[in-house]
């Protein structure tokens, strides 16, 4: 993905890692390590899971970023290194490693590309990234088993219609009890995180190639506009966009 922005993205997460770099501009976003900021030629990571947001610095801010199956890297990874989990550092000043990324990125917008030239490049920014800026914590933080079970409930039905009354009583917990404690285990309200899963059931749709208002109804979204806003909001662009990229 390659994106020059001024969107202010709020706090979510992504199922896969994220690894990118920054070409222009520059951007402070939350992080598993707190507060963080990104200028030119700085490595931008998200780990699964990890929450986070973005918002620009002093006008637009541009990026390129590559996202990840985590079973695949944790095995290429575990056969390397016999580890199991692997979770990366959120931010990296690294030149070399930005020179890698900044080829393999050039070497994906080639019309005419050997694949084993740009298997080898990414595996090369992979090897390099683990054995130099790997992170060394308990990730992701434990969640409670009383907030777990609000989290699984969303995780299992996201287009269902869930009131923070449905949530609270599921949980044994007052609204306030289970917002508050929601807010900080997961990184976000349940309403946020509610969001951000229908958001990701709509690209599972469009990806396969339902139109935007279908797509929306599937996802649990009341119709195409209240899509689009959340859409737009989590991911700097409209569906429509966005299918018409993936499909190209």
């Amino acid at each position: 993905m390659a994106l020059q922005s001024e969107h202010t993205f709020p706090r979510h997460s992504h199922d896969h890692f994220g690894i990118g770099v920054i070409s222009q501009g520059a951007q402070r976003s939350w992080s598993l390590l707190g507060q963080v900021e990104a200028g030119p030629g700085d490595v931008i990571i998200v780990n699964p899971g990890e929450v986070h947001d973005g918002m620009p610095l002093q006008g637009a801010r541009s990026w390129q970023m590559v996202y990840l199956d985590p079973e695949l890297l944790w095995q290429e990874l575990c056969m390397e290194r016999s580890c199991v989990d692997v979770v990366l550092k959120p931010l990296v000043k690294d030149h070399s490693l930005s020179h890698r990324l900044f080829q393999l990125f050039h070497a994906i917008h080639q019309a005419r590309i050997e694949p084993g030239f740009l298997e080898e490049t990414l595996l090369q920014c992979l090897m390099y990234l683990c054995h130099h800026h790997l992170l060394t914590l308990a990730f992701p933080p434990n969640i409670t088993p009383t907030i777990q079970r609000a989290k699984q409930y969303l995780d299992d039905a996201p287009s269902h219609q869930t009131s923070l009354s449905e949530l609270a009583m599921l949980c044994g917990l007052s609204r306030f009890q289970l917002l508050r404690g929601f807010a900080r285990e997961v990184g976000m309200t349940p309403h946020a995180y509610l969001m951000q899963l229908r958001v990701r059931e709509a690209r599972r749709w469009l990806a396969k190639g339902n139109n935007v208002a279908d797509a929306a109804v599937m996802s649990g979204f009341a119709d195409q506009s209240h899509l689009t806003r959340a859409f737009s909001r989590q991911l700097g662009i409209t569906p429509a966009r966005y299918q018409k990229a993936i499909l190209l």
